[in-house]
């Protein structure tokens, strides 16, 4: 290892050792005195369990002069009168470019039997704040994902942060590994937050692949772990993509999923003694997700953008529950997957009139703009009427631009229709698509900046 990289580690070491011990725990809350003088929110310590073990935790709050601290792992073997040792105020990850093709934890360890991870010479902070708002550059550039649905139809930009919400088995996972196969980003960070332990593995095999592991960093929190683990495993995910972007390459950051990091706070938020407020999630819940997702975003004059695509698990397919609501209201788009479309074997399954990309008329060309809206209207005709049809109330003829709508749609629907191993190409398909919407297109080939 260079001597610069031991530099941080070693301004970490402190001359005596400071330490405190355990007077209570509550659930997941462990009370430790002793360390009030050193001890600040955010700070690390380590927890001396009966058997020896040593268990990272961080301090989470304070009731009066006792710490009240979280640990990364379970509390079994953790009792009163146990050490606890203070280890530093900060948390920091060091990333570097010999982090691509890895699975890492929450705390930056190695997951996936590749041998020792690299360290780089400079800390960055898990918890960063967003860039000020006014250094932030506009967005400009179209950002293609490859698949088709979301390139024609809520178009997204370099820097822009989307909303992927679906129900649980709706092919949120499949979606996500087609984009970070398909994308023209230079480095993707994954993050698989309270993901079932199987699918890890499953993700990375056989939907990502070597191809798309290779560019890739996976930030891993399986559902059993720790709350707090599966909390900073989010915080990890967006650090790694500063990273990478101070470097100048574009960064496509993924996270699966923004609703489990809000279950982990409202976890971590209860054992604090905090008011439950809308299906039980605290307010605390609330004020984090912005100052999470906000991390991702358009660049500033020395970092690139960071393309945000971040999952949000719908409780009961409800698309108004709280954390859905919030964070819609935070991101600058939203892709509605939803189960009835995935039952009719169509994918991915996104319901296209209640999918909106709030960037798509400033990155698009006037052509394009106009077939999606045109689009737009034959399929809002088609919901209305395809269940009088369905039902009698319809006869054919009655209405010939009814009639030529229900012939289209169904076309349209078939050339949407993507495999998770079929790439899409933008040109072509926007070409492919005002072809089936029949569309009289060489009248407007001014660009959008033009017209």
């Amino acid at each position: 290892m260079p001597l610069r990289d031991l530099i941080q580690p070693i301004n970490f070491i402190s001359p005596y050792e400071k330490r405190g011990r355990v007077v209570s725990i509550m659930g997941l809350m462990v009370e430790v005195e002793g360390l009030e003088a050193w001890c600040v929110v955010g700070s690390r310590c380590l927890l001396e369990n009966r058997f020896g073990k040593m268990v990272e935790a961080e301090v989470v709050g304070f009731r009066g002069y006792i710490a009240q601290v979280m640990p990364f792992q379970s509390t079994e073997g953790i009792g009163p009168g146990c050490a606890v040792i203070y280890e530093h105020s900060k948390a920091q990850l060091f990333p570097c470019q010999a982090w691509l093709g890895r699975v890492i934890n929450a705390l930056g360890q190695p997951i996936d039997q590749k041998g020792v991870l690299p360290l780089g010479h400079k800390g960055y902070s898990l918890s960063h704040k967003p860039p000020p708002a006014h250094s932030r550059k506009l967005l400009t550039e179209t950002f293609e994902v490859g698949v088709r649905a979301i390139d024609l139809f809520t178009t997204c930009c370099k820097g822009q942060r989307m909303g992927i919400f679906a129900g649980s088995g709706v092919g949120k996972s499949v979606l996500m590994s087609m984009i970070a196969r398909f994308s023209k980003a230079d480095v993707i960070v994954i993050g698989l937050i309270g993901e079932r332990g199987r699918e890890v593995q499953e993700f990375i095999q056989s939907y990502l692949g070597d191809e798309g592991l290779a560019r890739s960093v996976l930030i891993v929190a399986t559902s059993d772990e720790a709350p707090l683990m599966r909390k900073q495993a989010a915080y990890a995910t967006l650090t790694v993509a500063e990273y990478f972007a101070d470097q100048g390459m574009e960064v496509l950051c993924m996270m699966d999923s923004v609703t489990r990091f809000a279950m982990s706070m409202r976890e971590i938020g209860l054992s604090l003694g905090e008011p439950p407020a809308s299906k039980g999630y605290t307010p605390t819940v609330f004020a984090e997700l912005p100052r999470l997702l906000e991390r991702a975003g358009p660049g500033t004059r020395n970092r690139a953008h960071i393309t945000g695509l971040f999952t949000v698990l719908v409780e009961g397919d409800d698309h108004n529950e709280p954390v859905a609501d919030a964070v819609r209201g935070i991101l600058d788009g939203h892709i509605v997957l939803e189960r009835q479309i995935a039952e009719r074997g169509r994918f991915p399954a996104m319901n296209l009139l209640r999918s909106v990309s709030r960037t798509m008329p400033d990155c698009n060309a006037a052509e394009h703009t106009q077939a999606v809206s045109e689009a737009k209207q034959m399929f809002s005709i088609y919901e209305d009427m395809v269940d009088m049809i369905r039902l009698g109330a319809y006869k054919q003829g009655t209405d010939p631009s009814v009639d030529i709508v229900m012939e289209k749609v169904p076309a349209i629907f078939d050339f949407l229709n993507q495999g998770k191993d079929e790439k899409g190409d933008v040109r072509v398909d926007l070409a492919n698509l005002i072809q089936l919407i029949g569309m009289n297109h060489e009248e407007n080939l001014t660009p959008a900046n033009e017209a």
